[in-house]
């Protein structure tokens, strides 16, 4: 016997497995995943985006190769304040974290080679160049002069 769950058919939709190789990010567990991880790709999407829809094998596809790498997935219909917040205006879009920093953000489907020469330029960072840089550039735009 099939039961219904009392909100019509709902089989065609597209959830997070979690035996799957991403995870789906929320509210309540965004900031933690960032901080826990080393490096962490986003993909903002939503059930109603073909593009969406075209791209999710390619990214599940690309996180069964890395092991080391978090692949998060946010629904923007269901976290509509998580999307305001990082300023998405188009989906698909993927984001890449380093070390909780902000090193990526592109709309679009990118391909599994594009995913992979991004993860690759993600980890061969320098990153204390790049907190450097980063507080050189907040120091400027607060008016105080550059140290180094």
């Amino acid at each position: 016997m099939i039961r219904g769950n009392g909100y019509g058919n709902q089989s065609d939709r597209f959830d997070v497995d979690p035996g799957m190789s991403t995870t789906e990010l929320t509210r309540e567990n965004l900031d933690q995943t960032l901080s826990d991880n080393e490096i962490v790709l986003i993909d903002w999407w939503a059930e109603w985006c073909g593009p969406c829809r075209a791209f999710a094998p390619v990214y599940e596809q690309v996180s069964e190769k890395h092991d080391d790498v978090v692949f998060g997935k946010v629904d923007t219909d269901a976290q509509q304040e998580l999307a305001a917040g990082a300023q998405i205006t188009s989906i698909p879009t993927v984001m890449g974290f380093r070390d909780g920093i902000l090193l990526f953000a592109q709309p679009g489907v990118l391909p599994a080679a594009g995913l992979e020469s991004l993860i690759s330029q993600l980890k061969g960072l320098d990153m204390d160049d790049v907190r450097a840089k980063l507080a050189a550039a907040e120091s400027e735009m607060a008016g105080e002069p550059a140290q180094g």
